[in-house]
């Protein structure tokens, strides 16, 4: 019923409905990790259910996807489509991403959160084209993924069930879990010994779980692969520029390349140079504290430089309110509200500012840092002749004292007002104590003084 596991992204070979007598079908967004692996035989064991499984070629690490294929195949699924999404999720996503800086918490890339909803777009395309009633997700009961798939699936298809069988089913810890699969014959990389959940992307990669648990314990080394210990980095600095064309990076070191090579280019010399970790305690959605670990180097470059260039281009008031905007894009997106109207709107206003936030930005990696040492744009609002103190000084300096008049006559009426009325506000009483504590000082001082002066006679 599949098509050979060496065509790796063809279609299932499948009737575009369960036949009568067959068993109804599930589409199952499938890692080959350890929690969706077990979910293909849970699916089939508990409920009864045909699996389809949906393989996302995300820029992901992997053992080949091929062999995820085989395996999904090999577990029990009636049918595997391995998707490479890689050139949509930049050009679609990450390029989205990037207009807002976005930050969730102001300190980490959206890892995960960025490739659900596209991830859910192609579990309802298949859902439909074979006739299944159900989606299914291998996330846990109190993290933010389980939103992310099954909000976005209601937004895009509110018709369909969705089925989680790691929140649902009776194994009470990973290790019941792991110990589930090998009795069932479910191979699995996880191990007692590394325990570690892992989900990544070509934007970065995500880890939890085993010792990062305890949030006093500093991350073992072997949690990395895209970047090397900034203690090993060179000794030498990687200069590197970036070209912007309407927000979107489009050269690295003067060469043209599309998103995602840059992407791909920079996770290589960023993780080369030590920098993209980071170590943070993040507030879930469902109200957890969680401690995670993160590796985007490539992410973090890239949004270093992003701003650095809108630092030039965007006008002041423009740039001010859009840090706004750019808090609540990642507060939705994080929160599995990519398909939500508030977002469209917010990428509607971020996609306007973006028009000409084109020009080059150089930095400096260096043992784990990234400084931006340049930026320069044909649409730079910088003006010398403004900005320097030296002769060649342009501002008007005289018309300082006016606008100091009018941008201060409001509160200055203010003020006359409440001190003629009595009605002392706080700052008043601060200047009233500062003024009697400097009295007493100075009387003090006096005091000795005379003192001095009388012995001295």
């Amino acid at each position: 019923m599949t098509t050979p596991i060496n065509d790796l992204h063809a279609a299932p070979q499948l009737s575009a409905a369960p036949a009568p007598g067959e068993k109804e079908r599930v589409v199952l967004a499938y890692s080959g990790g350890l929690d969706t692996s077990v979910c293909i035989k849970w699916l089939q064991e508990e409920y009864n259910l045909d699996v389809i499984a949906v393989v996302g070629d995300l820029g992901q690490e992997h053992d080949g996807l091929a062999n995820v294929k085989a395996k999904a195949l090999a577990t029990g699924a009636i049918g595997c489509q391995v998707v490479d999404m890689r050139e949509t999720f930049a050009e679609q996503y990450l390029t989205c991403a990037l207009a807002a800086n976005a930050l969730y918490e102001n300190k980490y890339p959206l890892v995960s959160a960025l490739s659900r909803p596209l991830i859910a777009k192609h579990l309802v395309a298949v859902a439909h084209a074979y006739g299944a009633k159900y989606i299914a997700h291998g996330c846990t009961g109190k993290g933010n993924d389980q939103v992310r798939f099954e909000s976005s699936v209601l937004m895009l298809d509110p018709s369909l069930q969705i089925l989680s069988p790691v929140r649902d089913w009776d194994l009470g810890c990973r290790s019941d879990e792991i110990a589930w699969a090998a009795a069932h014959d479910v191979p699995v990389k996880a191990t007692a010994e590394a325990p570690y959940s892992i989900d990544d992307n070509l934007w970065g990669r995500a880890i939890e779980c085993g010792v990062l648990e305890d949030p006093w314990c500093e991350p073992p080394a072997d949690i990395y692969t895209m970047t090397v210990d900034p203690a090993e980095a060179p000794d030498a600095p990687s200069y590197v520029t970036i070209d912007f064309e309407g927000g979107v990076p489009c050269a690295l070191n003067g060469e043209k390349l599309s998103f995602l090579e840059i992407v791909y280019a920079l996770n290589d010399i960023a993780g080369g140079n030590g920098f993209g970790r980071i170590d943070m305690v993040e507030n879930r959605l469902v109200g957890v504290k969680s401690r995670e670990c993160y590796e985007a180097p490539a992410a973090l470059t890239l949004i270093q430089a992003h701003k650095a260039l809108e630092d030039l281009c965007l006008e002041r008031s423009v740039l001010h309110y859009k840090l706004t905007i750019e808090q609540a894009w990642a507060d939705q997106v994080y929160n599995g509200l990519w398909f939500s109207p508030l977002k469209e709107a917010f990428d509607a206003f971020l996609s306007n500012t973006q028009q000409c936030v084109t020009g080059t930005v150089k930095l400096k990696l260096y043992k784990g840092s990234c400084t931006v040492v340049g930026r320069k744009s044909a649409f730079s609002l910088y003006d010398f002749g403004l900005a320097t103190y030296d002769a060649d000084d342009a501002f008007d300096h005289q018309a300082a004292k006016g606008f100091i008049d009018i941008h201060s006559l409001s509160c200055k009426v203010w003020a006359e007002n409440r001190l003629a009325n009595d009605a002392r506000m706080p700052s008043f009483a601060d200047v009233d104590a500062t003024n009697a504590a400097y009295k007493a000082v100075v009387e003090e001082a006096e005091g000795i003084i005379d003192a001095a002066e009388s012995v001295t006679a």
